[in-house]
C-alpha cells in the first residue's frame, strides 16, 4: 500500500508536503480539475459526445485527487483546518458529478431559463456546473423546491434581501458556535476534539446536556449554510448578471418538519440530493427495491460526511456517520410502514414531536462524531467577531454549572 501511494504521488506529481493556497498553487492544482469540470459540463449538454466524456472523466478524477493531496487551505493554522473540508468536498463533487454525466444515456437538457434569455450551450453548461440541485433540468425529477417568499421582481431588492439574510445568519451562527465551544473549551470546543457526552454527569442530565449542544449545532449549521447560499446569490446576480429565478430558497423552515421524510426530503437543503441518489439510492434500489434506495441515499450521505471528518482527523471511525444516517433512513422507512398499516401519514403535532425527538436522538451521535474530529474548535471571522461573545460565554458557563447541580 505504501508503494502504491508513492507511485500515485509520482504519477500525479504530488508534492511531499501540501502547499498553502496562493495564485501559483491555485493555477497549478485547483484550476485544472475546475477547467475539466467545466469542459465536462459542456460535453454533457451536447449530443453524441460519449467518447470524449469517457476519456475526460479519469483525467478529471485524478486531477481532483491531486488537488486534495497537494493543497492546504488552512495556511498552516490548525483553527482554520475546516477550510480544507470545502476543498475536499468540492473535488469529491466534481468527480462524482462528472461521472454521472459520463454515464448518462441522453444529453442533459434545461427546460427552465431566465426570462428574455436565448438558449446557449455555454450558458447551459455554466448553469449545469453551478446548479447542484438541478432546478430547471431534466435530471432533477422529484426535486422539491420551497415556495418563494423573497422579492424576486427586482434584482436590487432581491440582492438587498440576500445581503440582510447573510448578515443576520452570520451573526446568529457566530453566537451559536461560541455557545457550543463554551460548553467545553478544552475538549470538543478546541481543535483537539472530544465527546459531547460528559461521563461525570448522571445519564439523564448527560443526554439532556448533549441534546442542547446537538440542537445548537443543528441551528448553527443551518445558519452557516444559509449565509453561504446568500453570498453566492449576491455574487451570481451582481457579478454574473443572473436572474433571481435561478436561486430558489434552499430551506423551508426545517424546524417545522412533521416527519423525518419531510425534514430530509423537503425542508432541509437538497444540494447533494442527486449525488446521493446516484451513488447510493439508484444502485441499492436495483437490488433491494424502495427500501434499499432509501438506505442507499443515506449511506452515500454518511460516506460524504465521513470524508469531511477525515479531512480534520484521519482517525475518525466510519461507523459514527453510518449509525446516525442509517437511523435517519430507519425513521423514513418506519414512517412508510406506519402509512401502510394505518392508512395515515405521519404529520401534525404528533408528527412534529416524533420528528424532533428522532432527529435529536440520533443527531447526538452525528454531532458527537463532528465534536470528536475537532470541528467545533475551528474558528472563523463569524464567531471570533461576535460582538456579544463575552455574554454568550457567561450564559453558557452558568447554564452548564446549573446542570451540574443535579
Amino acid at each position: 500500500m505504501s508503494f502504491a501511494a508513492l507511485s500515485l504521488r509520482d504519477v500525479l506529481r504530488v508534492p511531499l508536503t501540501r502547499s498553502s493556497l496562493d495564485p501559483a498553487t491555485f493555477a497549478l492544482y485547483v484550476l485544472p480539475p475546475v477547467l475539466c469540470y467545466l469542459a465536462a459540463a459542456v460535453l454533457a449538454v451536447l449530443p453524441q459526445k460519449r467518447m470524449l466524456q469517457s476519456a475526460l472523466w479519469p483525467l478529471t478524477a485524478m486531477l481532483a485527487l491531486r488537488a486534495v493531496m497537494s493543497i492546504d487551505m488552512s495556511m498552516e493554522l490548525p483553527e482554520r483546518k475546516f477550510l480544507n473540508i470545502d476543498l475536499v468536498l468540492s473535488m469529491f463533487t466534481i468527480a462524482t458529478r462528472t461521472l454521472e454525466w459520463t454515464l448518462a444515456k441522453e444529453p442533459l437538457t434545461r427546460h427552465i431559463r431566465p426570462s428574455q434569455s436565448t438558449p446557449s450551450v455555454i450558458m447551459d453548461a455554466l448553469d449545469l456546473a453551478g446548479n447542484l440541485r438541478g432546478y430547471g433540468w431534466n435530471w432533477s425529477k422529484g426535486l422539491y423546491v420551497p415556495l418563494e417568499t423573497r422579492p424576486t421582481s427586482s434584482r436590487s431588492r432581491f440582492v438587498t434581501s440576500a445581503f440582510i439574510s447573510a448578515g443576520v445568519h452570520a451573526f446568529i451562527c457566530g453566537i451559536l458556535h461560541r455557545a457550543v465551544q463554551s460548553f467545553s473549551p478544552d475538549t470538543f470546543g478546541s481543535i483537539n476534539g472530544g465527546t459531547i457526552f460528559d461521563a461525570t454527569l448522571p445519564p439523564l442530565i448527560r443526554y439532556f446536556r448533549s441534546s442542547i449542544i446537538a440542537t445548537l449545532c443543528a441551528f448553527g449549521i443551518y445558519c452557516v449554510l444559509q449565509m453561504g447560499y446568500d453570498l453566492c446569490i449576491i455574487s451570481a446576480i451582481v457579478i454574473f448578471g443572473q436572474d433571481p429565478a435561478q436561486w430558489p430558497p434552499a430551506f423551508e423552515a426545517p424546524w417545522f418538519a412533521t416527519s423525518v421524510r419531510d425534514f430530509w426530503g423537503r425542508r432541509w437543503h437538497q444540494w447533494f440530493r442527486r449525488t446521493f441518489i446516484f451513488l447510493g439510492s439508484s444502485p441499492l434500489s436495483l437490488m433491494f427495491g424502495r427500501v434499499g434506495g432509501i438506505f442507499g441515499a443515506f449511506l452515500a450521505s454518511a460516506v460524504f460526511h465521513h470524508i469531511a471528518l477525515l479531512t480534520l482527523n484521519g482517525q475518525m471511525e466510519l461507523w459514527r456517520m453510518l449509525l446516525s444516517f442509517g437511523m435517519m433512513a430507519t425513521g423514513v422507512v418506519g414512517e412508510r410502514v406506519f402509512l401502510v398499516l394505518t392508512g395515515r401519514k405521519v404529520g401534525g403535532l404528533a408528527g412534529w414531536i416524533w420528528t424532533m425527538s428522532w432527529l435529536i436522538l440520533w443527531g447526538n451521535a452525528m454531532v458527537d462524531g463532528w465534536a470528536r474530529a475537532g470541528m467545533f474548535g475551528c474558528s472563523s471571522f463569524v464567531d471570533s467577531a461576535t460582538p456579544v461573545r463575552a455574554l454568550v460565554e457567561r450564559s453558557v458557563t452558568a447554564l452548564d454549572a446549573f446542570l451540574r447541580t443535579f
